[in-house]
């Protein structure tokens, strides 16, 4: 099986530091789809994976400045091109979600995976970019059967206050195709 001790073998790791234990007793049911690009729109750089691993460079884009002390994370990451990066284990509590709430029950973070698509609210993602999304994705359902197709939603369905992602440029019909 392609997930072992909660890393997905055919991705990249790189581990972030800003991740935690899940809560005792706490079962992975969701997985959180969100986008993400650094400074926003720009696909040409490594600021993502700076980012997550606490290493991004306030000076290097006047938007960083914004961000830089800020501790987040994903489980994972998936590139325009489809490469895949891993930056926390599954059975780890990953920082993605923020202040959220599905079906009643708050802090995603504490029962859920996350992972980025490189990208924003509205420019389409690319095949690869779904194509990897299904192959993670599917994985992750035989893995954790308590997550369904109904407990896969976007960053903004959990937090629709302050989220936008993964935006009107995903297809959610065409993925929930491939899986």
């Amino acid at each position: 099986m392609p997930i072992v001790e909660g890393w997905y073998t055919d991705a990249r790791r790189v581990e972030s530091p800003n991740c935690n234990e899940r809560p005792e007793g706490a079962e992975i049911s969701l997985l959180v789809i969100h986008n993400i690009s650094l400074p926003p729109g720009d696909y040409h750089s490594n600021s993502v994976e700076a980012f997550f691993c606490n290493r991004l460079d306030p000076s290097a884009h006047p938007y960083f400045e914004t961000i830089a002390t800020l501790q987040v994370s994903a489980h994972c990451f998936i590139r325009r091109s489809g490469e895949l990066i891993q930056f926390v284990p599954f059975q780890a509590r990953a920082w993605h979600a923020g202040r959220s709430e599905f079906e009643g029950e708050g802090e995603c973070n504490n029962y859920s995976i996350g992972i980025e698509l490189e990208g924003t609210d509205t420019e389409p993602y690319t095949d690869q970019q779904y194509g990897a999304l299904a192959e993670i994705s599917s994985e992750l359902l035989e893995k954790y059967p308590k997550i369904t197709r109904y407990r896969i939603v976007g960053h903004s369905d959990i937090a629709p206050n302050r989220k936008t992602d993964p935006g009107p440029s995903f297809d959610w019909h065409r993925y929930r195709a491939m899986l």
